[in-house]
């Protein structure tokens, strides 16, 4: 039987791939610093609608609290699945194979 060498990994395709990833990097940083500032406007925006619809004057500063706590919830929790490592495993569940028939199987 001949021996067949495998074929080099290309240069070019690793350097795309690492710009690609850094890249997709860079935008995640940019959707972190937009998301606060615009959950707070949408939650001034809808205080404001909610404070003429009912003739009130406080719900507009409930409105931006609310957007701004929910920025601030969902950037952390961006950042937090940003943080872990893909495949790997943690928790008490770690000696689960995934194929369905329970671990060690």
């Amino acid at each position: 039987m001949p021996f067949n060498r495998p074929i080099p990994k290309s240069q070019q395709r690793s350097k795309f791939t690492s710009s690609l990833a850094s890249l997709a990097e860079a935008e995640k940083m940019i959707q972190i610093s937009v998301l606060l500032p615009s959950s707070a406007f949408v939650g001034w925006l809808l205080g404001a609608g909610l404070d003429k619809l009912f003739h009130q004057t406080w719900i507009t500063l409930v409105g931006i609290l609310f957007g701004g706590i929910s920025g601030i919830v969902y950037v952390v929790r961006m950042v937090v699945t940003a943080g872990t490592k893909p495949g790997r495993k943690t928790g008490s569940n770690s000696d689960i194979s995934g194929t369905g028939t329970g671990p060690g199987k």
